[in-house]
Formats: structure tokens, C-alpha cells, sequence
């Protein structure tokens, strides 16, 4: 019986530009990268060309090869390889990815998911998995920019410039109205028009300086997801960008990221994790980090450690946090610090102080902070006001606190944000607890009823 030359096999290498020797070795490769050995040459790649056989391991090592050469996902079905499934693939942004190619395949894959359709089935990931992709983030050495393509188009440092302008105007609508606004809009430029960018031709300088903008951009796609309250996809899209930072040796951003995964871990009452995730990211940054960004990272850890009530720990941290930030220049800090300033770090200190249990102190930092909060910042200063009001009612200072909780909720009610939602109804239950036939609580839980269904309904 004659054999159909494998065309599609034959046009994936030359999209590549791989040889079969070239095929061979790469193959060989991948098989060692997962610890096994194959005795994969040119002729047995030739044999595949012919329509001759494979192993279904070896199918999908020669996928995995192609997939890295051509910086996007390629199955054995691409490949002319028919009955091998690919569900060995790892599920979108599950786990810390071995390489480039499938840590672009996952990131693409979660930009098609909206985070108001969170799905009932899917979990975030596991302590054990978080723990490992931070280790081996801790201890991996950079990939290196891959300027090996043959691709014909080329990209320059006015492709860098737009998707750093674009992350800004993200940021700040994310600031001032929430996770929620511009998502849709957010996500599709970030699929459709700069994850393809990595797949073109660019120096060394500029694929040092494309890979840290796209990382820049990736995170925020992960705390957007977060504040809406999507924390399964907050995880894969966090731990993809982490790493995705590793390509370059962006340790700055790595921390940050990790950073971004204790704030959330602390958030969700996972004080051990939020602990591990904070110390990660603080000795993982200190090689590479600006004062600004090690004051951040201090801070967390703080949080932390605040959330277990270990107060010498957290006022260490704290302390830590501010000999940092009294470093703090504007030299070598990236943009997307910029939103590090002296109103952060108190709103910071407010909420170590208030999970102490240490009203006075909350207050005081407090309204430090909502004093100091650029209104730009309108999720910052919603959230350090709520923080506020339940300093003060832990004070005993119960018309005061409602006061508080009043005007953030007035300022706050068109904010798309979950984590703003929850703090204002934990306030309101706490609150109510004590106090639910008083006057001022009642107008007040009418407020934010109001507040909440008007939310509900744009």
C-alpha cells in the first residue's frame, strides 16, 4: 500500500525553518526537558514527511519542539498526525509553564474568557502549585529574548511606546471605575494586537524592552480579573505572567507579581499562603528592584503578617516597608510604580493596623491615607475609606464610621469592583451587629442598598 507524503508536517517545518536534522535534535530536546530519551534522527524524520508512523509520546514531542520554534500552539493533529490526543496539554494557564511557546498558548487562551462568567467548576489552583511556580521562579535563570525568528514582520521601539501607553489608560480606568469597566475591550487589544507582537522579528534591545511591556500589561489583566472577583482566572493569568517575566530576568516584575498573588491569598483568608507568596516575592526582588518597589513588597509582607496577628513580624515589616520608601527616588522606577506614593503605603499600614486590631492606629493611617489619595485613585480611596469607618467603629466611634462608610459609598457606587463591594458589606454587617435599630445605621443600609442595585443594573 502507498503512503500520502505528510504535507502538513512539511509545512510546519518550513514555517520553521527547521531541517531534519534540525527537527531531530530538537526533538531529543524536548523528550530530556519531560526525562525521557528517544533515538529520533533525521531519517526517522524523513519517514514521517514519507506518511510512515509515530509513536504517540514521540508525536507529541515533535509538536512540543515545533510549538517552541514557532511561538504558538501546535498540536499532533496540526502536524498531520491523526488519533494522538492532545489532552495531555496542560489546561490554560494551569501550573508554571516549561516554556515560552506554552506560556503564550495559555495566555491566549484566557483572553477569550470573560471573568463575570467564572465557571462553578473550576478552582484556583492549589496551594502545592503556587508553591512550586514561586520556587521555581526564585530560582530560574532567564531564557533569553528569542531573536531567532524568521519572521518577516518587524517590530521596533514604537510598538514598545503604544502598548505602554495603552497599559497606562487601563490602569487608570481600572483605578477609577474598577476591574470590571473595559475588560472586554482590554482583553481583545491584548489578544489581537499584542501577544502577537512576540511572535515577530526584534533586536535584543527591543525584545528586552516588548517582553517587560507585555508583562506590564498581562498583570493587569490578572488584577482586573481579581477585583471582579474571578479568582480561578486571576491565578492562571498571575502565574502566567510570572512566567512570562522570566524570559527577560524581570525580577521587579516577578516580585510584583507574586506580590499581587499574596494580596489576593490575604484577601481569600489564605494567611499561610499570602505569607509565603509575600516572603517570595521580597527576597526574589531584592537583586533587581528599585527602594520604591522593595517598600512594596515590604508592605505585603506586612499584610501578611498582620492577617496572622504576628504583631512584632508585622511591625518589623512595616518599618521595613519605610526605611524603603524614605530610599525612594524616581530614578530607575518603572511607570507602572508610579501609583507607589506616600497615600499607598499609609493605606497599606491602615489595613495591617485594623487586622491587628488596633483601632487608633487604623484611624490614624487611615486618615492619613484618604487625605493623601490623588482622587484619581478612586478605588484606592473607596477602599482606605472603608478601612476608616471600620477603624472608627472599632474605636467606638459609631456616627463617625457611618459617616465614612457613607461618602465612600456615595463616591464609590459606580465602581465595577467586588473587592470594593465586599468591604462595604462587611462594614455594613459589622455595623449592624451591634447596632441595627440605631437611626444613622438604618438610613445607612437603605444607602447602600440603593447604591448596590443601581451597580446591578448598568
Amino acid at each position: 500500500m502507498s503512503r500520502e507524503p505528510n504535507h502538513r508536517l512539511a509545512e510546519a517545518m518550513a514555517e520553521a525553518g527547521a531541517s531534519n536534522k534540525g527537527l531531530a535534535r530538537r526533538v531529543r530536546e524536548v523528550a530530556e526537558r519531560h526525562g525521557e530519551s528517544v533515538g529520533t534522527t533525521h531519517v526517522a524524520v524523513q519517514r514521517w514527511l514519507d506518511g510512515g508512523g509515530i509513536q504517540r509520546q514521540t508525536a507529541l514531542f515533535v509538536a512540543e519542539a515545533l510549538t517552541d520554534r514557532l511561538r504558538r500552539r501546535v498540536t499532533p493533529e496540526d502536524l498531520g498526525f491523526p488519533g494522538v490526543a492532545s489532552a495531555h496539554a496542560p489546561a490554560a494557564g494551569m501550573g508554571y509553564a516549561g516554556s515560552l511557546a506554552e506560556t503564550l498558548d495559555a495566555l491566549e487562551r484566557l483572553t477569550h474568557r470573560r471573568p463575570e462568567d467564572e465557571s462553578p467548576d473550576e478552582t484556583q489552583l492549589s496551594d502545592a502549585e503556587v508553591h512550586g511556580a514561586a520556587l521555581t521562579w526564585l530560582v530560574s535563570r532567564p531564557d533569553g529574548v528569542p531573536t531567532d525568528t524568521s519572521a518577516a514582520r518587524r517590530v521596533g521601539m514604537r510598538e514598545v511606546a503604544a502598548i505602554r501607553t495603552a497599559t497606562a489608560f487601563f490602569m487608570q480606568l481600572d483605578f477609577q471605575f474598577g476591574g470590571g469597566h473595559a475588560h472586554k475591550a482590554f482583553r481583545h487589544y491584548f489578544r489581537e494586537d499584542v501577544l502577537p507582537l512576540l511572535g515577530a522579528g526584534y533586536s535584543t534591545k527591543v525584545g528586552e524592552a516588548l517582553f517587560k511591556a507585555v508583562s506590564e500589561m498581562s498583570q493587569l489583566l490578572a488584577w482586573s480579573a481579581y477585583d471582579i472577583g474571578n479568582h480561578a482566572l486571576a491565578d492562571r493569568y498571575m502565574l502566567s505572567t510570572l512566567r512570562l517575566t522570566q524570559v527577560v530576568g524581570d525580577r521587579m516584575m516577578g516580585a510584583r507579581v507574586l506580590a499581587n498573588m499574596s494580596h489576593q491569598a490575604n484577601y481569600l483568608g489564605r494567611a499561610g499562603r499570602a505569607l509565603m507568596l509575600a516572603r517570595a516575592s521580597v527576597e526574589g526582588g531584592r537583586a533587581g528592584s528599585t527602594p520604591r518597589a522593595m517598600a512594596l513588597f515590604s508592605v505585603h509582607e506586612a499584610r501578611a503578617l498582620s492577617a496572622v496577628k504576628d504583631r512584632k513580624g508585622a511591625a518589623r515589616a512595616m518599618n521595613e516597608a519605610e526605611r524603603f520608601f524614605e530610599r525612594a527616588g524616581s530614578d530607575g522606577d518603572p511607570e507602572w510604580l508610579s501609583y507607589m506614593d506616600e497615600a499607598e503605603l499609609f493605606g497599606e499600614f491602615c489595613h495591617c493596623f485594623r487586622d491587628l486590631g488596633e483601632g487608633s492606629e487604623a484611624v490614624h493611617f487611615a486618615e492619613r491615607a484618604v487625605r493623601l489619595t490623588d482622587p484619581k485613585y478612586a478605588r484606592t480611596l473607596g477602599l482606605c475609606r472603608m478601612v476608616l469607618a471600620q477603624s472608627q467603629l472599632m474605636s467606638g466611634e459609631l456616627e463617625a464610621a457611618v459617616a465614612t462608610a457613607g461618602l465612600a459609598v456615595e463616591a464609590g457606587d459606580v465602581l465595577q469592583s467586588a473587592r470594593f463591594q465586599r468591604y462595604v458589606g462587611d462594614f455594613q454587617r459589622e455595623v449592624s451587629a451591634g447596632h441595627a435599630t440605631h437611626p444613622v445605621v438604618q438610613r445607612f443600609s437603605t444607602r447602600v442598598r440603593d447604591a448596590m442595585s443601581r451597580l446591578g443594573e448598568e
